[in-house]
């Protein structure tokens, strides 16, 4: 007989998987904390990861103030910043562990350097206030730069998208480039919402209560914005899983539809010792009283995901 506390928790871990991080609707049998963690099987299927000089597009779709502008883009050149000046752990640091999956990859692909590149503003809602992932994000994904790009769209909280919230936070995906010298090629996109007024549950969690499992304190957001604090938790999972599986056949754990990729193999795992309705061990800002596990740019602090360590096999954390 399963007991309610169990009923419970496995609910509170299969929200964590569909709405945190995944780009489909998907399930997760268990979670474990850093003490008893069981090897995930992660997959190489062989295509090609994200290599050379990268430059990260923001496509800026609804209303934003300036200072939610610069908490993303400062997390985006915050990724390849290693001065001294910042303190740790870093971002940079986070994002350095993702080399990993290229070590281990039995191709021998060259390294990866992100950078932050064009910011496209689309203020006036130029197709509309509800959008389809299928054509709206891929059209607007094509206003960034199509070559050696990530191109990354941000939706305002008051855009509707189809299936967000629903089954998602945010999801990537590849799509052909317009001809150049002659040739086509594809180029890797992002979507991420901002879930501010329509399910900050489900997707800023934990700077909001779920709406089923451990209804624990929220934490403080770091940089005081539910909304954005979550979608650079959702954007930073996608960055990972867009460079490690960027067409699909890449890293990642189960069906090809629905996969498990390097962050989003760690649902809910933010810190040492995590486990469902917790999210671990974190840094508080003596200050505000934010939580936190990653320094950036301009004195910015960032909550980021776990990401899965091919090396040892188990979800990694910063702190």
């Amino acid at each position: 007989m399963v007991s309610s506390a169990s009923k419970q928790v496995f609910s509170f871990v299969l929200l964590l998987s569909l709405f945190h991080f995944s780009s489909a609707a998907r399930s997760l049998a268990e979670t474990n904390s850093d003490q008893t963690q069981q090897p995930i099987l992660f997959q190489y299927h062989n295509g090609p990861l994200l290599t050379g000089k990268i430059s990260i597009n923001l496509i800026w779709y609804g209303k934003f103030k300036p200072s939610q502008r610069a908490i993303v883009s400062d997390f985006i050149t915050s990724l390849s910043t290693s001065s001294p000046s910042i303190n740790q752990p870093s971002v940079a640091t986070w994002w350095k562990s993702i080399e990993k999956y290229y070590l281990s990859n039995a191709k021998k692909t060259s390294s990866l350097s992100l950078s932050l590149g064009n910011q496209v503003l689309d203020e006036s809602y130029s197709l509309g206030k509800s959008l389809s992932i299928g054509t709206h994000i891929k059209q607007l994904a094509a206003k960034g730069g199509q070559r050696n790009a990530i191109n990354v769209v941000l939706t305002s909280s008051d855009v509707l998208i189809d299936g967000f919230c629903s089954s998602r936070c945010g999801t990537h995906g590849s799509s052909k480039s317009s001809f150049i010298r002659g040739k086509s090629s594809k180029f890797a996109y992002i979507w991420v919402g901002n879930s501010e007024t329509q399910c900050p549950g489900q997707c800023a969690w934990p700077f909001h209560q779920p709406i089923y499992g451990p209804q624990t304190t929220p934490l403080v957001a770091p940089n005081n914005d539910v909304g954005v604090d979550g979608m650079i938790i959702n954007l930073a999972s996608l960055l990972a899983g867009t460079v490690t599986n960027p067409f699909g056949n890449g890293f990642y754990q189960g069906p090809k539809e629905a996969p498990l990729e390097a962050a989003s193999a760690c649902p809910g795992v933010y810190g040492k010792g995590a486990y469902p309705g917790y999210a671990g061990d974190l840094l508080v800002d003596a200050t505000t009283g934010a939580s936190y596990n990653a320094n950036g740019l301009s004195g910015k602090k960032y909550l980021l995901p776990a990401l899965f360590d091919p090396s040892t096999s188990t979800c990694s954390t910063l702190v």
